[in-house]
């Protein structure tokens, strides 16, 4: 009994669907074929109903998914603990969302290269719901994203809150010169933001419908800089998770804007998988780098 023909098996019912299986681990779907066949064969059963699409595992075969869940676990167990004791080599895969990617990922990649020169990190940027699928589905080993407060974690993604922070609304230096304003007294001047796809974006969206306005996009880019600079020539406003803010360098010409009818609290995740031992050290670097980036000098210092 092979361990890869289990985890073909494994991988097909928990993602439910072949195709999906074969990208998560790296396999042509002819060759995740055959290892269930070869897996059937070894158990003399059939373990997928091939009658039904999606493609759904016999009554056996759902009985045996839980124990070959556990033979994996198992297996992972003796191969940590054998590399607990080297040194991390081969590939990480890391997600950073699209902000986050922009302002850390070259001192990121630096650091951890220096520390351990073995490793081959692999980094994606993305949005945060889809780097967050990508853990869930194996792609990504851990990945930093911003989540709403509250948000439950998908299915198979563990994680860990970072650093707690809000969205802010930003305008021109000088403009926005009241204590407070509200979403209404915004909506004229229009908005700068990522493209479709962010979930800031759509949690805005669904903040001015709620109150009967239009969501006003004078420019959608994926350029933080960008963002920043046209909101600078009175574009329109932007929206930002404060910490991106504040290691902008436009605290000069931009300010937050007080908005009392939308304050929506976001935190920074540490999401991931199961990490290999081998891998626990680089990832939680990763996230320590990460924050230190973003909270730069001063507050790094009076943290130590």
């Amino acid at each position: 009994m092979k361990v890869e023909d289990i985890e073909a098996f494994v991988a097909v019912i928990r993602s439910e669907s072949l195709s999906r299986a074969a990208q998560e681990l790296g396999l042509t779907q002819p060759i995740l074929t055959r290892r269930i066949q070869g897996f059937e064969s070894e158990l003399g059963i059939a373990l997928f109903d091939r009658q039904t699409k999606p493609l759904r595992p016999t009554t056996l075969g759902q009985r045996l998914y839980d124990p070959c869940r556990s033979v994996l676990q198992a297996v992972e167990t003796v191969r940590d603990l054998a590399a607990s004791d080297l040194p991390p080599t081969g590939g990480l895969r890391l997600g950073l969302t699209q902000g986050l990617g922009e302002l850390t990922l070259l001192p990121l990649l630096a650091e951890l290269r220096g520390r351990w020169p073995e490793l081959e990190p692999q980094v994606s940027t993305g949005w945060s719901a889809q780097l967050a699928e990508r853990i869930g589905l194996g792609e990504l080993d851990a990945a930093a994203v911003f989540q709403g407060r509250g948000k439950v974690l998908a299915r198979h993604v563990e994680g860990r809150v970072l650093q707690a922070t809000r969205l802010v609304v930003l305008g021109r230096k000088g403009q926005w010169t009241k204590r407070s304003y509200r979403l209404a007294d915004c909506s004229e001047a229009g908005w700068v933001l990522n493209p479709d796809g962010c979930g800031f974006r759509a949690g805005l969206q669904r903040a001015l419908a709620e109150k009967g306005l239009l969501l006003r996009v004078r420019l959608d880019t994926y350029s933080r800089d960008l963002q920043m600079e046209s909101v600078v020539n009175g574009l329109g406003l932007g929206l930002m998770p404060e910490p991106l803010f504040e290691r902008s360098g436009f605290g000069d010409r931009l300010d937050i804007i007080p908005v009392s009818d939308f304050k929506p609290a976001v935190d920074l995740w540490l999401v991931h998988g199961k990490i290999p031992a081998r891998l626990q050290a680089p990832v939680d670097a990763f996230a320590d780098s990460l924050l230190r980036l973003l909270q730069g000098p001063a507050k790094a210092a009076a943290a130590a």
